[in-house]
């Protein structure tokens, strides 16, 4: 990656530490929000289609990064959608790729994706801000962490048509080279799988909603690994993958769907007989990607406030909640939580050689789409 200034934003290695207002720095003045969202991303679920909903929501990233090869950028994934900041200067490939991404997930994956790129001086105009930092889970990899309170603001712009970048034509399709969802669901060892977004309330200070995460990262400090919901040695792996169709989807170039299936078939089958087999290949150590794959991924977040995937058991989501339900009543929070018994885990893969792979974890039956309607106030579907 080239050396910007996304690049040499704070770096720090202690998730406590997201909540430190001196981590976090300004985006460039002349940066650009890039934000894409499901709609309708409830009928999807109610479907049992909510792992197409992640590979839309990962597929603006991965579109994006493609674009810019080589070029250190924030992102953010959020389940049914993705936020990220890219500079002024890679305006037209980013909102290509944005462009051709709502392209396949309208043509491929049959979802309606609305994109939109938000000039951050719009955002500033309008009294909010944007800032960033890196959360680096280990050496390899490293997340960006938003605060500042400007995304309410660019995400209300994107859902009122404001900013909008309109779908590619039919053909026009991403280049979606290392997103893959091979794994398959990941089952809750400990009862529920909670899907947690916490929000700082209007008016409350930023110092009682930081105490505020910290009271709830503490509560989950006392579990396995923080609650992390994959297993330490890695994602459970099967063949066929459940996957396949949608990762077929969206590697397929110039060739039918068809065609690209059976292509993946033997493809994926290869992999499935290395990774439960734990046979090394050349270089290649499938039981140390395995791992590495656990210690990439991003099961705990911050953008604008706390979201979260967590393995515990209901006595524990219980008191979570419980303890939410007291913050939000003093007036320092708000927040929703959706409980499932999987984790769903989508891949960005360019190389897996190299240990700087990235997984985005979510809940598998509407996870931080369910939890983000709840925090709204909306009624859950039937």
């Amino acid at each position: 990656m080239t050396e910007s200034s996304h690049a040499e934003a704070s770096v720090f290695d202690r998730f406590e530490r997201v909540v430190d207002p001196s981590l976090y720095r300004p985006l460039p003045e002349d940066d650009l929000i890039g934000m894409t969202d499901v709609v309708n991303s409830t009928r999807a679920i109610q479907d049992g289609r909510y792992k197409a909903v992640n590979m839309a929501g990962a597929a603006a990233i991965t579109a994006v990064m493609n674009a810019v090869p080589g070029e250190s950028f924030p992102f953010v994934f959020g389940g049914d959608g993705a936020t990220l900041a890219v500079s002024l200067r890679h305006e037209a490939p980013v909102r290509d790729a944005l462009a051709r991404t709502s392209a396949f997930a309208r043509d491929e994956l049959g979802l309606d994706l609305r994109a939109a790129l938000i000039p951050l001086s719009a955002v500033r105009a309008a009294g909010g801000d944007v800032r960033f930092a890196w959360f680096e889970p280990n050496p390899h990899v490293r997340y960006a962490m938003f605060s500042g309170g400007g995304l309410v603001f660019a995400e209300q712009a994107m859902k009122a048509g404001r900013f909008a970048i309109d779908a590619a034509p039919v053909g026009q399709r991403p280049d979606l080279a290392g997103l893959s969802c091979r794994y398959m669901p990941v089952a809750s060892r400990n009862g529920v799988i909670l899907s947690l977004i916490v929000k700082r309330a209007e008016g409350a200070r930023e110092s009682e909603f930081a105490r505020a995460v910290m009271d709830i990262l503490s509560m989950l400090r006392a579990l396995d690994r923080d609650g992390h919901p994959v297993p330490a040695e890695g994602p459970p792996v099967n063949w066929p993958p459940q996957g396949l169709d949608l990762e077929a989807r969206a590697s397929r170039r110039n060739e039918s769907l068809a065609l690209r299936k059976f292509k993946l078939r033997f493809i994926t089958a290869a992999s499935w007989f290395i990774l439960k087999t734990g046979m090394k290949v050349g270089s290649f150590d499938p039981a140390h990607y395995r791992r590495q794959t656990t210690q990439n991924t991003d099961f705990r977040k911050f953008d604008d406030g706390l979201r979260m995937t967590i393995d515990c058991s209901a006595e524990t989501a219980d008191s979570v909640e419980r303890r939410l339900g007291e913050l939000r009543a003093s007036g320092v929070l708000s927040f929703g939580a959706f409980r499932q018994k999987q984790a769903l885990v989508t891949c960005i893969v360019p190389d897996p050689m190299h240990d700087d792979h990235m997984h985005f974890v979510d809940g598998a039956e509407g996870g931080y789409a369910l939890a983000a309607r709840m925090l709204k106030g909306e009624a859950m579907p039937a």
